[in-house]
């Protein structure tokens, strides 16, 4: 009978997490961006203090080389990227959190996207733990005073269109409402 009664809870307690949307887009109370220093590809430090974008916003993602929908979001920007660019100005930093064990192989894999955004290190966490990230991708947007304005959990085909919206309205100075 015990066991039954058990079976019959981990079914449920299977649903109940299976069956919830780990999606999470959302309006943030502005803050900025946390000063914390992470890598370049060519193992040189860089504060994210530096991260700036003339005024115009910033797309920051944390992704990592085994998270397939990190990558699926990252080629799916760049489809569109160039044209986000000449409409917005906007900048797009993706953020590795790969580990000591396979940050070597990032810059290779990268280079063999041709993707065109700049990319950082974070093998550390320390930027990733500053932002209360705990699942990727998770993508924020920076308007040009170098606050977080908006940000999303998890990649959905089509999410870089919803992506492009809050873009357009922090590139016109709008507030963004969840």
């Amino acid at each position: 009978m015990k066991r039954i009664i058990l079976s019959i809870a981990l079914v449920i307690l299977g649903f109940a997490v299976f069956s919830q949307d780990t999606t999470t887009t959302k309006a943030t109370k502005k803050f900025k961006l946390p000063s914390v220093d992470v890598k370049t590809l060519d193992g040189t430090t860089i504060n994210t203090s530096q991260f700036t974008n003339n005024g115009k916003p910033i797309i920051i993602t944390f992704w990592a080389m085994w998270c397939t929908n990190c990558i699926k979001e990252l080629k799916a920007i760049q489809d569109v990227y160039d044209d986000w660019q000449k409409e917005t100005g906007v900048k797009v930093i993706a953020i590795s959190i790969d580990d000591s064990k396979s940050v070597d192989k990032v810059k290779p894999f990268v280079n063999g996207k041709n993707w065109d955004y700049d990319f950082y290190l974070d093998s550390n966490k320390d930027l990733y733990r500053a932002l209360n990230v705990n699942q990727i991708p998770h993508t924020f947007v920076i308007n040009g005073s170098g606050e977080v304005v908006w940000q999303h959990v998890t990649y959905t085909e089509g999410s870089e269109t919803d992506l492009y919206k809050i873009v357009k309205e922090v590139a016109a100075g709008q507030e963004i409402k969840e």
